[in-house]
């Protein structure tokens, strides 16, 4: 495994992880654009072109696209984020160049014909729709709303379908021509891949793009607590509750890693012994964490029927309090270390996890690490080090709920200071 940083000519950040023995070769371009650097009235904006540059370039028609990289034995995908737009081709090594013509037509050719984008936002709409029809998936989106409260990263990536519907093709070309520019690139490439290919790749495509609107992001100021009930009808009730936490950058990242397997990473997490197995209140409960340029959170989540929401919400509460305040038990930390290092280990065995990572980590943080180091880091960190980051994070003046599901008098009644973290 080896990784290189180069720049082009012209100033583009390119990354390349060269993979021996690896049979695949894959190429991404990312865009610093995402949900978060759009105003209000065209929310949704990153993530409807990311599709539609699919659609049909100067070059060649959506058809076109799709059996040329089938035919190379690849995909082509795209992602959008609150902070990126990203868009990749992966081929078999002997079909590489493909996957390069392909991913610079459609980041530097697409048409974005009023056509595609009317047939397109159909689709969007309609994947909205099931997004907001999917509980499990949507209590992320009023979490995010609640925790950030106003300020641009409580924006969602697929954005709201009032404003969506009305996004036209010449609102995305401007958006396009203003963001998808310098200094707002950066190509990475994996697996089987020259870097001094790659990096000629890179200047003889986008070099020229010219110069566009440099992104410049309002950090959120908001660190305090709240609390959010959000009606829907059914049974079945989603909570999201957690903590304001650190930045991707941050140098307790990997102790933070470490403090959210603790609390609910695994079915011996302390979260699902307390809450599932012990007292059988949920279905599903889980901890993530949720990393930006400049801010961060750590979050439970669960769903439960309605009898058992507040049982359930306390209890977490409980198990947050009572692992700040006695600590880890012995074999604790060496657990949830191998769970990381093990899942860790397993994503990255495949090329496009790689590209990803190195996406995420060099366009969060400027830095461009083997996953090695990811490793390393886990290794170093020591239960003083959670104990410490538990300490900082885990207070009720951050925490907080978002909960979605019927407006129960305990629901309605409920607050922060009752959690008593």
């Amino acid at each position: 495994m080896d990784i290189s940083l180069e720049h082009t000519c012209n100033g583009i950040p390119v990354i390349t992880e060269k993979i021996k023995g690896t049979i695949s070769s894959g190429f991404l371009v990312a865009v610093r654009t995402g949900s978060r650097d759009e105003s209000k009235d065209i929310g949704g904006i990153s993530h409807l072109l990311e599709h539609v540059v699919f659609r049909g370039t100067k070059k060649r028609t959506s058809l076109q696209i799709s059996k040329e990289i089938e035919g190379a034995g690849g995909e082509m995908n795209a992602f959008t984020s609150k902070e990126m737009t990203a868009f990749y081709g992966i081929t078999l090594k002997e079909t590489a160049d493909i996957a390069k013509e392909l991913v610079a037509d459609i980041c530097v050719n697409p048409l974005i014909a009023e056509n595609d984008v009317e047939l397109e936002k159909k689709i969007v709409l309609q994947e909205i729709s099931m997004w907001e029809n999917d509980p499990d998936s949507y209590i992320h989106k009023l979490f995010a709303e609640t925790l950030w409260d106003g300020h641009e990263l409580s924006q969602n990536e697929a954005g709201e379908t009032d404003i969506v519907s009305k996004l036209n093709s010449g609102t995305l070309k401007e958006y396009f021509y203003e963001r998808y520019k310098q200094p707002n690139i950066a190509v990475m490439a994996c697996g089987s891949v020259d870097p001094a290919d790659v990096k000629e790749w890179a200047e003889k495509n986008f070099d020229d793009v010219g110069e566009g609107k440099k992104i410049i992001r309002r950090p959120p100021v908001r660190t305090g607590s709240a609390y959010r009930l959000y009606t829907r009808k059914g049974d079945h009730t989603y909570t999201g509750m957690g903590f304001h936490a650190y930045p991707a950058d941050h140098p307790d990242r990997a102790t933070l890693r470490m403090l959210t397997a603790v609390l609910g990473a695994g079915m011996s997490s302390r979260l699902f012994q307390s809450i599932r197995e012990e007292k059988a209140l949920v279905y599903s409960v889980f901890s993530t964490i949720d990393q930006n340029t400049d801010a961060g959170s750590m979050a439970a989540y669960m769903s439960s029927t309605e009898n058992n929401v507040m049982n359930a919400i306390n209890t977490a509460a409980d198990v947050m309090k009572e692992l700040r305040d006695n600590g880890l038990h012995k074999g604790e930390l060496d657990r949830a270390r191998n769970l990381l290092k093990g899942a860790t280990a397993r994503s990255l065995e495949s090329t496009d996890r790689r590209m990803y990572r190195l996406t995420k980590s060099f366009m969060l943080t400027g830095k461009a690490e083997p996953f090695s180091k990811d490793l390393d880091a886990l290794d170093n960190v020591t239960d003083e080090d959670v104990m410490r980051v538990a300490d900082d994070i885990i207070r009720s003046k951050k925490l907080n709920i978002a909960v979605y599901g019927k407006k129960t008098k305990e629901l309605s009644k409920m607050t922060i200071d009752q959690m008593d973290i």
